[in-house]
């Protein structure tokens, strides 16, 4: 009898931890949403990383930390050992608050060249910029072979990797969509 009182206790405390930790995770990870296209020659790809702009990173940003959220975007057909790469494309969305100005100045990058600057002061317009990308060139189609299957991989992570901040999503956040590029 006392060894069941004991396991009925070690259950009840498994449970009561269980309760706190689910408590203590936040509500929503960060996940991209991937829209690949194939369409007039081109393949594009249009993204979006939803619940990636938290509090923290925010936070961090009106600080005049220059923060930075990188994606690497790989049009990828499967194989049976190892997947190939069709292409591959590296985006950087960067920002920085100037406390003096209360402005925001922000740049995109595509594969080391800027493509785009501006300034704003609207921090929707920031969170936009940051976590949503529109019809971004990948591959022309010619490289694709008729009813391929293929899928877009897009893996997001941040910069600074400071070991003093706590980045919400300290990894990679991985997106994907399969499609079947048809003639």
């Amino acid at each position: 009898m006392n060894t069941t009182v004991s396991r009925c206790r070690v259950f009840v405390a498994v449970i009561a931890l269980g309760g706190v930790v689910a408590t203590a995770t936040p509500d929503a990870d960060p996940d991209i949403r991937v829209t690949p296209i194939a369409r007039d020659g081109q393949v594009v790809v249009s993204f979006d990383l939803s619940d990636g702009f938290t509090p923290e990173v925010r936070d961090a940003i009106q600080s005049g930390l220059s923060t930075t959220f990188s994606y690497d975007v790989d049009l990828r057909r499967g194989a049976t050992l190892f997947d190939r790469t069709m292409a591959s494309v590296t985006i950087s969305a960067t920002v920085r608050f100037d406390n003096l100005t209360r402005r925001y100045q922000m740049s995109r990058m595509v594969d080391g060249r800027v493509e785009d600057a501006r300034p704003t002061e609207v921090q929707e317009a920031v969170r936009n910029w940051m976590t949503h990308f529109e019809r971004i060139p990948l591959s022309t189609t010619a490289a694709l072979e008729a009813n391929g299957e293929y899928y877009v991989r897009v893996r997001a992570h941040t910069r600074p990797h400071n070991a003093w901040f706590f980045w919400p999503w300290g990894g990679a956040v991985l997106g994907q969509a399969k499609f079947t590029f048809i003639q």
